[in-house]
């Protein structure tokens, strides 16, 4: 499963017990993810604008409404567009976009790939060097985000979002990517490896107005902890880590009207005694534990 493009949600709830429930969960809200498009309506209740996104819903025989942009009808992806400004972004364009970030973190250019004239890359196959007084702690430890988000092209790369064309692994350009891969290069034991993987996870947040899309973005990153755990020790991360991922990626990858700060579809309010505000809740994972859940507007304005 984790190879396909098209993630299965009933695979997820027959093999990973309380993943997909993880993945549907809106902390703002305490309730789940919900629509937030009309695009499914016509399936009639539990799908319209402001019905919550159930497992009854897209699983078993729904269990392929929810799809990846890539293999929706033309007519669906069009009409997306035309509705919501919904253009998504291949990934030549997302990895050398990338690749400026990581030009100025490590003050020198190709360190992950160099890009070619037809709109392909190669990957560097030696490990990634650390000058300067850095070192891959503090890249994984950097903090990422990408803005409306979609199916988070920026942050994982198991698929081109418009081609809908399969990433090997080795050649995976996303944020987060870069940082298990450097995490993969870098540790030797299990318990290494999902320590610093936990951390490059509580350190890359997105966000994403359509409940659909924010499900596949939050399967997507899910799955790449899977692909890289696998390719790296030859098995299947236990249960408890995979579920453990799943909780971090409910927090920071979150439903959210970017313009509003607030749920889609609601108008921000003041918070008081009478009326609470409606602003989206984040983790910040370095402050102490008591103090990490914090409104997303005041994580912004510093």
């Amino acid at each position: 499963m984790t190879n396909s493009v098209d993630i299965s949600e009933t695979d997820i709830l027959n093999q990973y017990p309380d993943v997909l429930e993880m993945l549907l969960k809106d902390h703002t809200t305490q309730q789940n993810i919900y629509w937030a498009t009309d695009s499914y309506a016509g399936m009639g209740e539990g799908y319209q604008f402001r019905d919550p996104i159930t497992k009854e819903r897209i699983t078993g025989d729904n269990g392929l409404v929810i799809r990846p942009r890539a293999v929706k009808s033309r007519d669906e992806q069009t009409r997306r567009s035309k509705d919501m400004a919904e253009v998504f972004t291949p990934s030549w364009i997302c990895n050398a976009q990338n690749n400026l970030v990581d030009n100025a973190w490590f003050g020198r250019n190709g360190v992950f790939n160099t890009e070619l004239p037809d709109h392909t890359w190669k990957a560097t196959p030696e490990r990634i060097e650390f000058t300067d007084g850095r070192s891959w702690k503090d890249y994984v430890r950097d903090t990422r985000m990408e803005i409306t988000c979609g199916e988070a092209p920026y942050l994982v790369s198991r698929y081109d979002t418009v081609s809908g064309q399969p990433i090997a692994l080795a050649e995976r350009i996303g944020l987060l990517d870069r940082k298990l891969r450097v995490i993969s290069e870098n540790t030797a034991t299990t318990g290494d490896f999902l320590d610093w993987s936990q951390e490059a996870f509580k350190n890359t947040y997105g966000f994403e107005w359509q409940g659909d899309n924010l499900l596949l973005a939050r399967e997507a990153l899910l799955f790449t902890f899977i692909d890289y755990y696998r390719a790296k020790f030859d098995e299947e991360p236990m249960l408890k880590s995979i579920q453990y991922i799943a909780y971090i990626v409910s927090w920071n990858i979150w439903q959210m009207d970017g313009l509003k700060f607030c749920p889609p579809g609601e108008e921000p309010c003041d918070g008081d005694l009478f009326s609470p505000s409606n602003l989206c809740m984040v983790r910040d994972w370095r402050k102490p534990r008591d103090r990490q859940k914090i409104f997303f507007k005041s994580l912004m304005e510093g």
